[in-house]
């Protein structure tokens, strides 16, 4: 359904080594400059930062949020971990399962150094 995410930053070198760290626990390679942003590449699609185009100051959006597949609950937990060693903010409860509509969910919730909230997610196989 998406093609890419890009966040806008306030400082592009302390967003790329959160970024870096956070999306290397999923073995995402570091991101490749280009102008004023940085790309992480997925087979299946784009993450990016960037400086704002028009000159303002980047800010979060109230109520946003990115999740980050994961293949385990130990994956979220590094990438959290990961995150809070480079900059990054706890929120919402710590890590952990969560029962959800559609099942339980393992999340682990923190803002980025410029406040937008993003979230490991990671979805157990249901039981047969």
């Amino acid at each position: 359904m998406f093609s890419h995410v890009m966040l806008g930053v306030n400082d592009l070198e302390v967003s790329r080594k959160f970024y870096d760290a956070l999306l290397g626990t999923l073995g995402i390679g570091p991101g490749v400059a280009h102008k004023s942003r940085y790309f992480y590449r997925s087979p299946t699609s784009t993450f990016a930062i960037t400086t704002p185009i028009n000159g303002e100051p980047a800010c979060h959006g109230n109520g946003s949020t990115i999740g980050f597949n994961t293949q385990s609950p130990e994956q979220a937990d590094a990438f959290h971990a990961a995150g809070v060693a480079n900059g990054g903010t706890p929120c919402e409860d710590p890590p952990g399962f969560r029962e959800a509509s559609s099942g339980q969910l393992y999340l682990a919730y923190l803002r980025d150094p410029d406040g937008n909230k993003i979230c490991a997610l990671h979805r157990p196989a249901k039981p047969e």
